[in-house]
């Protein structure tokens, strides 16, 4: 029995709320967590949480027809409740983190665009500058948004900025400091073009690159209309959130990219889901030392070897190309295997699965170069979209996932093919030893 505690459970996931309660042997919190008819959260703590430690468990999930961002902004408003109420410390315990993986580009069942050719030639559009090689082949301009192919840095080295933010112009033909030399000419906004020679400031008005007013220096360098020039990431406003409201410790487990806890100015505990896969390995994978562990993609190379090495288990990694390649025997559209897998169980390793779009290719892929069996195993399974139709049309075997998200929807549609591992105990025993004040590095081992 655990005292002076407070387990409060938000509406993402209430299964889990009660296991981590009957783990820990306590009731969890009363409380009212709804909405009124305008569409606001309506939060009411209904037990003293006066000078305890409060746990509030609610996990990064939106599938079966609820709203994540409902969720999130329930567990901000419980936050501030509970300090509020005078708790002594408020710990936000996110089984699946929100917002910590975002593709960078739209979802497309065909993977990540290619780039066989300059917009100009094939008529596409849809890439971003990630998509385009770093280094220009010959003849492809270095600058290929802009509308005309000019070299950005070419022209600022040319031009000089008259209000005093960049260095004054040298004399050019014994004209005076403050006119810009533009040998080829400048195509303005509204289409007109200026001839070659000098434009001074002083017909314009002073200047910067970043005066969209201006025809003569803007006009060059004006982007295409609808070119998506960044994507944002939400990491840093969801900590910021967090800590505004009031948390002053979180808890969750296997964030996507790690560094999202530098995000955070408060302690921030990532445990790991990786013994319980390496458990159901060795206790349910007949002959698991003969099997190669894979993983899906470069990213999450070092998760699966950490298990591979533990074990002393073969690894074999899928590598995503992202520019045209030839189709060959080795490769599968735009993924190549590294590594054999021939007559052999394959275990695919993965954080999380979303649209399902990675690990179906890769088991299709691996079906190809002769794996006997394919196991997949997640930390989180969220399954959104066509995932679970894609899953079960797919090579994959077995789907083996943690209940961090709900599952009982995922079940009935699986069956058999998926595989729920429970995650309260490990969740109830770092609250417990947070609250002593004990070390939970013995949850982070897994060797």
């Amino acid at each position: 029995m655990v005292r002076n505690i407070v387990i409060l459970g938000g509406n993402s996931h209430p299964t889990l709320v009660e296991s981590i309660c009957s783990s820990l042997g306590l009731p969890a919190c009363n409380r009212i967590l709804g909405k009124f008819s305008s569409g606001e959260s309506r939060c009411e703590i209904q037990d003293s949480v006066r000078g305890k430690d409060v746990y509030i468990i609610q996990t990064g999930f939106g599938g079966n027809g609820a709203k994540l961002n409902d969720h999130f902004m329930d567990l901000c408003i419980m936050i501030s409740a509970c300090k509020t109420g005078s708790a002594r410390r408020v710990t936000a315990v996110l089984p699946l983190f929100p917002y910590s993986r975002q593709p960078d580009l739209p979802y497309n069942k065909a993977g990540a665009p290619l780039f066989n050719k300059p917009p100009s030639e094939s008529g596409r559009k849809d890439y971003t500058f990630d998509s385009v090689p770093a280094t220009p082949a010959p003849g492809v301009p270095r600058s290929t948004g802009l509308t005309n192919g000019a070299e950005i840095t070419n022209r600022l080295m040319k031009a000089s900025v008259a209000n005093g933010s960049g260095p004054p112009s040298p004399m050019i033909n014994g004209k005076p400091n403050g006119e810009n030399y533009f040998p080829n000419g400048v195509t303005g906004v509204n289409g007109n073009r200026i001839p070659g020679g000098l434009a001074t400031s002083t017909s314009q008005g002073h200047f910067t690159t970043h005066d969209y007013e201006n025809v003569s220096i803007v006009g060059a360098f004006q982007a295409r209309p609808g070119y998506k020039q960044w994507v944002a990431q939400a990491g840093t406003l969801v900590a910021n959130l967090l800590t505004c409201a009031g948390a002053d410790h979180v808890i969750t487990m296997d964030l996507h990219d790690p560094q999202v806890q530098g995000f955070f100015d408060v302690p921030v505990d990532n445990l790991y889901g990786r013994p319980l896969l390496k458990r159901y390995i060795m206790q349910n994978i007949p002959n698991y030392k003969d099997a190669v562990i894979i993983s899906p993609d470069a990213g999450g190379a070092k998760r699966a070897t950490a298990i591979a090495d533990s074990m002393g288990i073969d690894f074999a990694l899928i590598h995503k190309e992202r520019r045209p390649t030839k189709i060959t025997e080795r490769q599968n559209a735009s993924m190549m295997l590294v590594g054999n897998v021939a007559d052999r169980v394959c275990i695919l390793l993965d954080d999380i699965a979303d649209t399902g779009n990675t690990i179906t290719r890769a088991a299709k892929l691996l079906k190809k170069e002769g794996a006997t069996k394919i196991y997949a195993l997640l930390t989180h399974g969220v399954f959104s979209g066509d995932a679970l139709s894609r899953i079960n049309a797919s090579a994959l075997d077995k789907v083996v996932v943690t209940n961090s998200v709900p599952q009982a929807a995922h079940k009935a549609q699986l069956g058999n093919k998926l595989e729920v591992l429970d995650i309260a105990p490990i969740f109830a025993e770092a609250i417990r030893r947070v609250h002593h004040g004990e070390s939970i590095s013995v949850l982070f081992n897994f060797d």
